[in-house]
């Protein structure tokens, strides 16, 4: 989580009373930040960096090349969860039914499988908050990409209202996952060493 310098974006989103709702958050002008709602808390992260946005497209190339003709894979999309819950996974697995009909946001029913990228900036709302209401929100799958000290790719399955252990899978390594679709890569893939 970054605070980010004042401006009259800051100014104007303090000018709205918390708990924030996802009408509020639509009322802030886009000015390049990740803002994210967790039971009404406003969450500020800044733009991606080139080596996470790498990241993303490295796995968002691999789901794509894998998945089922009915799926879709999309980076950085709004899912709504509830008028105080508002999230923006790095990548999500919809069917493609869902992202038809959706506008500006997807429900946590059409979301498949979340993947967050962790980056220093974002540790704790990917490792704690995100798990948290990822499973609150009934999404079966979330996947978390940690690059130092590894790479490994933390996979965790839905059990009733939580999240299992994850299971951990190390750079070095081909894993084959079968959730949401079968799909085979070495963790290390996904970082660009050249």
């Amino acid at each position: 989580m970054a605070m980010i310098e004042p401006t009259t974006h800051t100014v104007r989103a303090k000018a709205l009373s918390a708990p924030f709702s996802v009408d509020d958050l639509l009322e802030i002008p886009d000015d390049g930040h990740r803002y994210e709602l967790f039971n009404g808390s406003l969450v500020v992260s800044p733009a991606p960096t080139p080596l996470h946005q790498d990241t993303i497209f490295a796995l968002q190339t691999i789901l794509h090349q894998a998945k089922p003709s009915h799926l879709k894979v999309y980076a950085t999309v709004n899912v709504r969860a509830s008028e105080h819950d508002f999230y923006i996974p790095d990548l999500v697995v919809v069917p493609k039914v869902a992202a038809r009909s959706a506008r500006l946001m997807f429900r946590p029913s059409d979301v498949l499988l979340a993947v967050e990228v962790v980056s220093p900036t974002t540790k704790v709302q990917d490792r704690k908050l995100k798990p948290e209401a990822y499973a609150a929100a009934g999404i079966p799958s979330y996947w978390r990409f940690e690059s130092s000290p590894g790479p490994e790719l933390h996979v965790h399955e839905l059990d009733g209202g939580a999240y299992t252990e994850p299971s951990v899978y190390k750079g070095g390594t081909t894993v084959t996952l079968t959730t949401p679709y079968t799909v085979s890569f070495d963790p290390a893939d996904l970082i660009d060493l050249d």
